[in-house]
């Protein structure tokens, strides 16, 4: 398994990257680049031609893309990714405790005023809806993974969390070893510096949040971070809005996914605009909140015919 031996009981950040699915892009030079072995030409369908980058099978774009994107390295591609991506199992029958990096206030009204509160935790906890299959196959290439150790449990399991614990622990759902047994080529980040003492983890990846509870100022924010350069390998831009106390308090009847599903016009329009790449300004991963249940994969996937224009 993954984990044994391997992790502090404290809650960390993990990601993967999945570069390939199914064994599209054979060997380890997957790893690399979108298209660097000999695998992977004799599966390539023709060149994509006239049709949009946003209109391939989803499942399967990377394995789809011209030829002219083969050698670029994948720290220069956009990447649709998911964050938070396994909280579609949180555990909803008031079982579980709130997770420990809560704040205090809430913790302690968790605990005397449970009825009340959990409600609007889990209405605020949840930032995917559909299985770590299902976002695979609607094009999501990188999953942001929040683990830790539930309080007071006598095991050695982890599970996911997101304000609450989820009701599936790590080994149930996802180990390296069952990745690669079905044929995965997946690049594991793991945020401590523990993952330097092991060869199959690499460094915490960048993870660029803005912290904000509106699309307007959360892409200022952004704006004047790419003024800065971007990072020099795998690089997340998480267009995640971030809720505080006053906007929940001020919003009862709402959750996360009215706040998502009501802001991603404007993202979507500020994401169309990037350009992935190696230049000052350009973005790699970009990671959002139900990412299901809008254009939002298509639309990252397409900002890659920039880099055709390019090559051209």
């Amino acid at each position: 398994m993954l984990w044994d031996g391997l992790l502090p009981a404290r809650a960390f950040s993990c990601s993967f990257i999945v570069c390939a699915l199914l064994g599209v892009l054979g060997g380890s030079a997957g790893l690399a680049s979108a298209g660097s072995s000999s695998s992977t030409l004799t599966d390539m369908s023709s060149p994509v031609g006239e049709r949009s980058l946003g209109e391939l099978p989803m499942e399967s774009w990377m394995s789809h893309l011209p030829c002219a994107l083969w050698d670029t390295p994948l720290y220069h591609l956009a990447i649709p990714g998911s964050h938070n991506a396994i909280t579609y199992c949180l555990d909803m029958n008031d079982r579980s405790p709130v997770d420990l990096t809560q704040p205090d206030m809430l913790q302690k009204l968790d605990k005397y005023m449970k009825p009340f509160i959990r409600p609007f935790v889990y209405k605020w906890a949840i930032t995917q809806e559909y299985t770590i299959k299902q976002q695979l196959d609607c094009g999501v290439r990188y999953c942001d993974l929040r683990i830790a150790h539930r309080p007071n449990d006598s095991s050695n399991d982890l599970y996911f969390y997101h304000g609450v614990y989820t009701t599936l622990t790590v080994e149930e759902l996802l180990t390296l070893r069952n990745l690669w047994a079905l044929g995965y080529k997946v690049i594991v980040s793991y945020e401590h510096n523990i993952a330097s003492c092991h060869i199959d983890l690499w460094p915490h990846i960048p993870y660029w949040w803005a912290n904000k509870c509106k699309a307007e100022a959360l892409i200022e924010e952004f704006e004047h971070r790419k003024q800065h350069g971007r990072p020099g390998g795998f690089f997340v831009t998480g267009i995640n809005l971030t809720e505080d106390l006053k906007y929940i308090c001020t919003h009862p009847t709402e959750s996360l996914k009215d706040l998502v599903m009501s802001t991603y016009p404007t993202l979507l329009s500020w994401v169309k605009e990037q350009t992935p790449g190696s230049r000052v300004g350009s973005l790699n991963i970009i990671a959002g909140d139900f990412i299901t249940e809008s254009q939002f994969v298509p639309t990252v996937v397409t900002l890659n015919e920039k880099l055709l224009k390019w090559s051209l």
